[in-house]
């Protein structure tokens, strides 16, 4: 079962790794496939019954060159930001929400001037995005160049401060103990003391002989 299971993830991940070397491989043609694409005499893209106009260019053509400019960067972007397994990899966003952006504007935007102010919209992802590779670039500069693990340092005086406590706890049980246990041998010696003291052996003689001398006395 577990060999099934095994063979079907293998045979996933070669057919979507299949697909991405696939799309890469053709990127240079579908960049350029716009010059072979079937234009009437309007200069509208007719292609299975579905005609292009120029959405605001000149024709069709300088439309769809356009359109490939910015969607083959931009799945190309995306296929290096899924595959990446570089520390900086986050980086990558701020090139594919700049296409995204753009690809946007000439979708659905009515202006006729393109890529202009589509700049303002990535600030947000930049103020984001940057500051937070960096963090990740001062990390392993410390761990890796200066030899500072900052997390190692945490869990180790985490460790030490959970023992420490540990043992705190132990030391002031322990002392309880031996402190009840000094008071107990205290207590028991003073007893023995007291009652085994030379003034109490003398006073406890005194009265014996006092009462074995009365004693005789009545005998006689």
């Amino acid at each position: 079962m577990i060999k099934k299971v095994k063979k079907k993830k293998a045979k996933k991940k070669i057919f979507l790794e299949s697909l991405l070397v696939f799309f890469i491989a053709i990127s240079p043609f579908l960049y350029k496939g716009y010059e072979y694409l079937p234009y009437n005499s309007n200069g509208d893209l007719t292609f299975f019954g579905f005609t292009l106009g120029g959405n605001g260019f000149s024709d069709a053509k300088t439309y769809v060159w356009f359109l490939t400019t910015k969607v083959v960067p931009l799945y190309l972007m995306i296929f290096w930001f899924l595959t990446s397994r570089d520390w900086w990899y986050h980086i990558i966003i701020i090139p594919i929400a700049m296409y995204a952006f753009q690809l946007f504007e000439v979708l659905y935007d009515s202006d006729d001037v393109v890529d202009t102010d589509n700049i303002w919209w990535l600030i947000p992802i930049c103020m984001i995005t940057i500051p937070f590779v960096y963090i990740i670039r001062v990390k392993l500069y410390d761990k890796h160049v200066h030899g500072i693990d900052l997390e190692a340092i945490e869990a180790e005086l985490e460790e030490l401060k959970n023992k420490g406590f540990d043992n705190t706890d132990n030391f002031d049980s322990e002392d309880n103990r031996k402190e009840v246990h000094q008071d107990e041998i205290s207590t028991i010696s003073e007893d023995i003391n007291e009652k085994l003291s030379t003034g109490n052996l003398e006073h406890i003689f005194k009265n014996v002989q006092n009462r074995i001398q009365g004693w005789l006395q009545l005998k006689s």
